[in-house]
């Protein structure tokens, strides 16, 4: 484990642009650096680097972080592999803590199945080219399916002999154990004999992200019918295989470049697709599409394609791995390719353009693709159309984002011939019914509940639009990062007199004792953990240093904090020097600052006055409704000062 003070130190001496600059040409532009973006095809730099705040932020595709991120993102390493990177870059030395005795023995077992699977590999490979059954065999089927040896050589593939057990004694003899074999499913040990698990089979290595073997898949070439066709690792500690994609160790820098993964069924789809020049395409080994193999995807990218052969049973399915997929709040699109056609065989008989331009005119958006699939079913039959409707909206109430859901909403009822409106309602049901699962509420109680932000689809969100604090929110902790060392004068009430007085202090001080005082928190999480995390440094350190917030080990949080500092756009000398006098924001805060906190706290008063105004309707008492509409008097008048503060008429 690595300390935590040699961590700080990597932090500290880790320089962003030469980082950065190890992997992208970048180019001075005013204060900051510029290149082409490594996560993402552009021809235009929107790839901007700050060495004054220690950070990177592309205004294309949304990537920030700082050093250690853009390791983690751009290599694919882990937290703790991006440190030691770093750490030898900068000539760091790292005096790892001891582990105890079962971290130990834990890593030593793991790393002991991952030698007995890398030395598998490299045996199963050397046995097709330099073994005579591997050559007359297994080479002659790679190469009838049109793999070239580079393909095969690329993706590592193998033959395992016919032999009952050469694989095991081979292995024995170069001192690996039995007890490791069997863990990682090569040997079957039964009734103190072993066997080989892949006899007289073609061997396909499943890769780790990292690119370490961590399984096997092994294809018969005989018609024996009493033997299964694939036999697959039995799952161990480094094999997962609900947690695995096959090909995803040469697939994910392309598929991070194209912000696109192809998914197809199989391992030889994923290997025809790489020879013809796709390589971001991963596979999901034939087993159904898994919430995890999912969201390892969307590591890369939030958009999929999903390949399909001609076969309309297998497509319907799959609808609910890719109702998954939508739930993930990813972007689906599905190919179609002819009948009697898979992305193996298509790719095999095609030249590379032709693949591309083919998976490029023929993509569908999988909510379109599956409501056509589906009417072609129904005719004219009304009962079944509805049928269909309840199957599409249980897809689109999946959906994340609800602007995306509204505009299915309105695309389904615009294909479907009906009213847009009776089509809303029932994704309100439907999503209503999801929210009481989750609750526990009966559906009766649910619906009287107050669901989270955007939960159930409403037309009429006016005037909870019009409280939303969110700009303010998002203003103020800009200015507690961007500006919070810089001084301001404000005015607090005299102790004996009670008039405004003027009173120096830091931007950080101020909204953070004011917000504090007031006991107001901020209704976005996000906002919140970044102003609790800046007030627990404010209090250890008496200064607030938004770099300290860009390295907090919090992911979401650092994410939110370059997103909220990063600046494309600098004022240029041109200005100064054709005597054009542009005010800084630094120069206005004595005004700004106090401003969006009052009207922050106006907003949020409003909010206070609206639950009141409900509760005055459902009082079960005159006393109480009384008693509210006394309360509501007195925030009325809190509202009026704040009001009058912040220069508002009061009618």
């Amino acid at each position: 484990m690595i300390p935590h003070e040699a961590i700080g130190s990597i932090f500290d001496t880790a320089r962003i642009e030469e980082v950065v600059g190890d992997f992208v040409s970048l180019k001075r532009r005013g204060s900051n650096l510029v290149g082409l973006c490594p996560f993402h095809n552009e021809r235009t730099p929107s790839f901007h680097v700050s060495p004054v705040k220690g950070i990177y932020k592309c205004f294309g595709c949304g990537k920030a972080g700082n050093s250690v991120n853009f390791v983690m993102e751009h290599e694919k390493f882990t937290y703790p592999e991006a440190l030691r990177y770093l750490a030898k870059k900068y000539h760091i030395d790292i005096q790892e803590e001891e582990e105890t005795a079962e971290q130990v023995q834990e890593k030593t077992a793991r790393e002991g199945l991952s030698v007995v699977s890398e030395y598998a590999g490299k045996y199963f490979a050397e046995q097709l080219f330099d073994s005579d059954e591997g050559k007359s065999v297994g080479l002659s089927y790679f190469h009838e399916r049109g793999f070239s040896d580079d393909t095969i050589k690329k993706f590592q593939l193998g033959y395992s002999h016919e032999e009952w057990d050469i694989f095991t004694k081979t292995a024995l003899k170069n001192g690996y154990s039995i007890e490791m074999l069997e863990k990682t499913g090569l040997t079957i040990v039964k009734d103190d004999k072993h066997y080989d698990r892949f006899r007289g089979r073609v061997m396909f290595p499943i890769h780790s992200q990292a690119g370490r073997v961590i399984g096997f898949g092994g294809r018969i070439l005989t018609s024996d019918k009493t033997k299964p066709k694939y036999v697959n690792s039995p799952e161990s500690e480094i094999y997962n295989k609900s947690k695995v994609l096959y090909g995803i160790a040469f697939a994910k820098n392309a598929i991070a470049a194209n912000d696109m993964c192809f998914l197809v069924e199989g391992y030889t789809d994923v290997i025809s697709m790489h020879q013809a020049g796709i390589q971001n395409v991963v596979s999901s080994s034939g087993t159904s599409l898994t919430t995890d193999q999912i969201r390892m995807i969307k590591r890369y990218t939030p958009n999929i394609t999903i390949l399909y052969d001609g076969d309309p049973a297998g497509i319907k399915a799959s609808f609910r791995g890719i109702d998954m997929i939508l739930e993930q709040g990813m972007n689906v699109k599905v190919v179609l390719f002819p009948d009697g056609e898979d992305p193996d065989s298509f790719a095999r008989t095609r030249r590379s353009s032709e693949v591309s331009e083919f998976i490029s005119e023929n993509s569908k958006d999988f909510i379109h693709f599956k409501i056509d699939l589906l009417l072609k079913e129904t005719g004219r039959d009304p009962l079944k159309r509805v049928a269909v409707l309840k199957d599409f909206i249980e897809s689109i109430s999946l959906i994340p984002d609800r602007l995306t859901r509204l505009a299915y909403v309105k695309e389904s009822a615009d294909r479907m011939q009906m009213d847009e409106q009776a089509v809303l309602s029932e994704l309100n049901k439907v999503m209503r019914k999801k929210f009481s699962q989750k609750t526990g509420a009966s559906e009766a109680e649910a619906a009287l509940m107050e669901p989270p932000p955007g939960f159930f689809e409403s037309e009429q969100q006016e005037s909870t639009e019009k409280l939303s604090t969110e700009w303010q929110e998002k203003e103020i902790i800009r200015q507690l990062l961007l500006f919070g060392e810089e001084p301001i004068e404000v005015e607090y009430p005299d102790e004996t007199t009670g008039k405004p007085v003027k009173r120096s202090t830091k931007v950080a001080q101020f909204i953070i004792s004011d917000i504090r005082h007031d006991e107001i928190s901020f209704s976005n999480p996000l906002y919140q953990k970044i102003f609790d995390a800046g007030s627990k440094t404010l209090d250890e350190t008496e200064d607030l240093d938004y770099r300290k917030l860009t390295n907090h080990p919090d992911t979401e949080l650092t994410q939110a904090v370059i997103d909220l500092i990063a600046t494309k756009y600098t004022f240029s000398p041109n200005w100064e020097r054709k005597k054009i006098r542009l005010a800084l924001e630094t120069e206005i805060l004595d005004v700004h600052v106090p401003r969006c906190i009052l009207s922050f706290k106006s907003k949020r008063v409003r909010q206070l006055m609206q639950e009141i105004e409900a509760k005055i309707k459902d009082a079960p008492t005159m006393e109480v409704q009384l008693e509210l509409m006394q309360h509501y008097m007195n925030v009325q008048k809190v509202v009026n000062a704040i009001d009058f503060n912040l220069g508002r008429t009061i009618v």
